[in-house]
């Protein structure tokens, strides 16, 4: 089974076995996705004969089409294929063999570059009637309108890296001063998300503060989703489960604020485990004949 996913400028494309095993995995750079992915396929170690899944931010845009048909057409012997959103294919990883394993019920929530989600219910991936079913970059959750807000989402917009770093630049322009100004040599525009993390694990009182908002931002997203879904497995990827020592407990615990204690009581709260894979796995797994179809 391969399976891909499409990122900013980027695919990556694993091989997966039966059992749900990486066997293979490519990553190549190049903003025409279809380009990207087809060179990432063919940089895998293994043959293509089975089965090819794209997972996309944005599943129904030309350039997730277009990816899917450039793909299928150079291997001839593909007998299934199949887009999906990025966050219906992390879930469905994390429930085959990652934090949610045997679990039917799960909802998935992660933010890196993007903020993102995905559903099973029943052991069945819930797309949704147009493929968008846990948009959760357009949680909103800020009753101020800005375009931010309008272009990404008011999740996305607060607590992806983009809005990491924009609330702590907002912080340093407003007099705050952060160490992070030193390690760019004062070019705001150079300040990266990890670079806030690493100040915040370092002691960085600004970078700590941005953190701290950021983490109430997730648990209530993580709150509204698990109110409206009631899942038995929710599982927190992306910074979420790779910065798990600054967030995972703040988030737990806004999560355990906005819920009530036996809804709280009956969940279990799992940090991703399939990291920077998760997405083309599910892809993968996404596009096998025998997985049952999607629900809406």
């Amino acid at each position: 089974m391969i399976g891909i996913e499409l990122q900013d400028g980027r695919a990556l494309a694993v091989a997966v076995d039966e059992d749900g095993r990486v066997v293979a995995r490519a990553t190549v750079d190049n903003p025409h996705l279809g380009t990207a992915a087809n060179d990432a396929v063919a940089q895998l170690t293994v043959g293509v004969d089975g089965s090819i899944g794209v997972a996309a931010a944005q599943p129904e845009s030309p350039a997730a089409v277009e990816a899917l048909d450039v793909v299928g057409r150079r291997f001839a012997a593909v007998t299934s294929r199949r887009l999906v959103a990025s966050g219906t294919a992390a879930a469905l990883a994390e429930a085959w063999v990652g934090a949610a394993r045997g679990a039917h019920d799960v909802a998935f929530f992660g933010v890196a570059e993007h903020a993102t989600g995905g559903l099973i219910r029943g052991g069945v991936p819930v797309a949704g009637s147009r493929g968008r079913a846990a948009s959760l970059a357009w949680l909103a959750l800020n009753p101020v309108e800005r375009d931010d807000y309008r272009r990404a989402g008011c999740l996305e917009a607060e607590v992806a890296a983009a809005g990491i770093v924009r609330r702590l630049v907002w912080r340093i322009k407003a007099g705050d001063r952060s160490r992070v100004q030193d390690q760019v040599g004062g070019d705001l525009a150079a300040i990266t998300a990890d670079q806030v993390l690493g100040a915040a694990r370092a002691g960085d009182g600004v970078s700590i503060s941005v953190m701290r908002d950021t983490a109430k931002y997730l648990g209530m997203a993580a709150a509204n989703l698990v109110a409206i879904v009631d899942p038995e497995v929710l599982v927190l990827g992306g910074i979420m489960a790779t910065a798990a020592d600054l967030l995972l407990d703040p988030v737990r615990t806004e999560i355990g604020r906005r819920l009530p204690k036996p809804m709280m009581d009956a969940l279990t709260i799992a940090p991703a485990l399939l990291g920077a894979d998760a997405a083309a796995v599910g892809a993968a797994r996404f596009a096998t004949p025998t997985l049952p179809g999607a629900a809406s």
